[in-house]
């Protein structure tokens, strides 16, 4: 790169706005957040106290250790022993950004850039001169309705467009615009006709739109009578603004949030939905421009911080655009950046709950916040009904399509455990809310409860009058070898009550599905089932140990027979699981069977024919397993 190139002004203020000190640091330092600032040992010396800070607000850093100190084109210098341009050449490929080329060229097309912004500045002052004067009296009167004062006018530069064809083009021609400058703006508009340029903006309040630097790119207006159309108007794409590449408020909001120091901004629909949450004390807020959010636009959220959460509207056109940014978001979720939503009561928008039920309840909404995976999970959950094996395949089908999008092989395969535990613990209740109890209470296998003995009694009363099965079933869990031959005994069993019918669902659909059984994953299922109060209440302590063969084995499993009902007619379903849990077992017994004699040095005659013939006559002596042992149904 020719150090005769000239970097026009504002490239490097734009460059440094669109990348944060503490990624491009903290790829080379270990930092860790410590108040408004990052902190690590410093790169430069080698010191175990750490002494190297990076504040991500003022766009520096500054090592203690060595004296040094800069911006993040400095550090790219220092520790890559790069030129200035080269290290601004590095730099702005990171930022998406194309270095001015050598020659005078590039120079006239940033200084041309320069002069539309200082139209387009000169155009936002006019406007807020205008709305103080007679002309803006509907302007202000309609603000005045929305319930901002002029202090909030003044605080996001609000203002009004004559109602008239060329009084602002006229204004601006004063001040020493051309009218090629203001066309290309995008402040005025040829006329069809072959007459002068007209107005683009007439008899509206306007919103002036900034940069990622608070240079003023671009305008939105609204109509202020009944007749107006659109009821919203943007400028059009010019050099300066792309509205698909941009944020209403995206630079005052990055700066409320205090750059990066977790959570994320607040995105809304509209202008005053933005300026409502910022006045209700909600700074972070931004808004895009009148289109579905774009990838860029969630790039731009993400650089601000990881996880932004999306306000929509709780009517049927908001749900529609939260399900839009879920699949533009999905192929770019990574540890540490994803998405949270919003979907407000009633059909409102973050302006109509502000003022009718002030900022408190939606300091609440944001509170609720769901998680994209969660809402992934309700749009498809709720696409069709789920009462089919091939609809309840339709799930699975778009869960997995809609995993599969996630580049990230960690999240990706993050969401599939997840997507596929919530399919697992809905279809449980979709079965728990078909199934059709016989149960007597009180009668088991064997008569009534006393009948497995004065130990299996003392186990049941143990679980809880209001849970009996629980700590039964805990103790499977933490004792998984006590299961090896009680999965049928386990499926028979009824425990007359959800939680506990539940668990004893989950242990076996962990157990067909070959995963392992721990604590924290059973715990974490039932609370999706909506059993947190349940689980709160549980008390581990009285899970005890559990050893086959002893006494405290036997009186367990005679406590599990105990709620096994007396002629229960099993379910279509329990004899499906029956079957599968059946040939898994006897397909893993085969196998150790198979290695065991393969093994043995004394028995190695035998070879494979003669164990095919001992699964002959294994199958003769078992008539209910019959053809495939691989577990399939």
């Amino acid at each position: 790169m020719s150090s005769a190139v000239r970097i026009p002004d504002g490239f490097l203020d734009e460059l440094k706005a669109r990348i944060r000190p503490s990624d491009v640091i903290g790829r080379k330092v270990k930092l860790t957040k410590k108040g408004k600032e990052w902190v690590g040992l410093s790169p430069f010396t080698n010191e175990k106290t750490p002494s190297f800070y990076v504040n991500d607000q003022k766009r520096i850093f500054k090592c203690f250790s060595s004296g040094m100190g800069g911006d993040v084109i400095s550090f790219v210098m220092e520790t890559e022993r790069l030129s200035f341009m080269e290290a601004v050449d590095k730099l702005a490929e990171e930022a998406g950004m194309e270095l001015p080329k050598a020659d005078p060229q590039a120079a006239e097309v940033y200084d041309h850039r320069k002069r539309l912004q200082e139209v387009c500045e000169a155009a936002a002052a006019y406007y807020e001169d205008r709305l103080q004067s007679s002309e803006g009296a509907a302007a202000r009167e309609y603000l005045e309705g929305r319930g901002l004062k002029p202090m909030a006018w003044k605080r996001h530069r609000l203002g009004f467009a004559p109602d008239d064809w060329h009084k602002t083009g006229v204004h601006l021609k004063q001040l020493g615009f051309t009218s090629d400058e203001i066309l290309e703006a995008g402040l005025a508009k040829t006329s069809d006709r072959g007459g002068e340029p007209y107005d683009a903006f007439r008899g509206r309040l306007m919103f002036p739109i900034p940069d990622s630097r608070g240079g003023i790119i671009a305008f939105g207006g609204r109509g202020l009578t009944p007749d107006a159309k659109p009821k919203y108007l943007n400028s059009g794409d010019t050099p300066l603004f792309h509205k698909s590449r941009v944020l209403y408020r995206y630079k005052a909001a990055r700066e409320a949030l205090g750059h990066g120091e977790g959570g994320g901004l607040i995105v809304c629909e509209g202008y005053m939905d933005a300026i409502a949450l910022t006045e209700a004390g909600f700074g972070q807020a931004v808004a895009p421009l009148g289109t579905a959010l774009t990838e860029d636009q969630i790039n731009l959220l993400w650089r601000a911080g990881p996880e932004p959460v999306l306000c929509f509207d709780g009517d049927r056109a908001g749900l529609g655009a939260a399900y839009r940014a879920i699949d533009r978001a999905l192929p770019h979720v990574e540890p540490g950046r994803s998405l949270f939503f919003v979907l407000l009561p009633d059909g409102m928008d973050p302006d109509d709950l502000i003022r009718e039920r002030g900022p408190a309840a939606m300091g609440e909404a944001l509170d609720g916040k769901i998680a994209l995976s969660e809402l992934l999970w309700q749009r498809e959950r709720d696409a069709e009904p789920l009462d089919t094996p091939e609809r309840q395949a339709g799930l699975e089908a778009r869960l997995m399509g809609a995993a599969a999008q996630i580049k990230h092989p960690g999240v990706k395969a993050a969401y599939e455990r997840d997507l596929k535990a919530r399919m697992r613990d809905h279809f449980w209740q979709i079965r728990q809310s078909k199934r059709k109890s016989n149960f007597t209470p009180g009668k088991g296998r064997g008569g009534d409860t006393g009948s497995a003995g004065p130990a299996a009694v003392a186990q049941v009363q143990a679980a809880g009058r209001t849970r009996p099965g629980v700590l039964l079933l805990l103790q499977a869990v933490l004792n998984p070898s006590i299961l090896s031959g009680m999965e049928e005994l386990l499926i028979a069993a009824d425990f007359r009550n959800e939680i506990s019918n539940g668990l004893r669902d989950l242990i076996v659909d962990f157990l067909i599905e070959d995963q392992d059984l721990t604590l924290d994953a059973v715990l974490q299922s039932l609370a999706r089932q909506g059993h947190e109060k349940e689980i709160a209440q549980i008390d581990l302590k009285n899970i005890s140990n559990i050893r086959l063969n002893d006494p405290a084995y036997r009186s367990w499993k005679a406590a599990v027979e105990a709620f096994i009902p007396v002629d229960t007619t099993p379910t279509a379903d329990d004899e499906v699981r029956r079957l599968k849990l059946k040939r898994r077992l006897v397909a893993e017994r085969r196998k150790a069977f198979e290695e065991r004699v393969l093994l043995d040095q004394q028995e190695k005659a035998m070879g494979k024919a003669n164990i095919g013939d001992f699964w002959k006559k294994f199958e003769e002596q078992n008539p209910w397993f019959k053809g495939d042992a691989s577990g399939s149904s």
